[in-house]
């Protein structure tokens, strides 16, 4: 099984910014924890801060399953929701934050209505929480 773990704008700075929201662990720490934690799936990491470099990533995939992460790509990327449309790969969304218990403009998602699940406000076992019903279920 083939998994390819996208992360939005910004998430290169984990561990950085603004760790109540988001923990204190960085991006490749969490990707280490990952991969430790599902040794036997070909997991693939991409994070971009460039819509575009994103929406290149998910033109080229060949993967049974997304696990994505827009960040605030989530709430204004129309191109980003397209893209993930157009290549018919099941995908997961994952937020580190409760989404819907900080600012409004935050509480909308442009990938919720596409999406297998949505899991948010588990802090970096938001990514384990998805793989695991990924495991369970094919």
């Amino acid at each position: 099984m083939k998994i390819s773990i996208i992360n939005g704008p910004n998430l290169n700075m984990l561990g950085k910014r603004e760790p109540q929201h988001y923990g204190v662990d960085g991006l490749e720490q969490i990707n280490k924890e990952i991969c430790s934690n599902f040794p036997d799936i070909d997991l693939q990491f991409f994070q971009s801060n460039s819509e575009s470099a994103i929406i290149d990533h998910i033109h080229n995939l060949a993967v049974d399953f997304i696990v994505i992460n827009p960040a605030a790509f989530t709430h204004t990327s129309v191109a980003l929701r397209d893209a993930i449309s157009s290549v018919d790969i099941p995908f997961y969304e994952v937020h580190l934050s409760n989404v819907h218990a900080r600012e409004e403009f935050r509480h909308k998602s442009l990938f919720s209505d596409k999406a297998v699940a949505v899991i948010c406000g588990l802090g970096k076992h938001g990514y384990t929480a998805a793989l695991e019903h990924i495991v369970k279920n094919n």
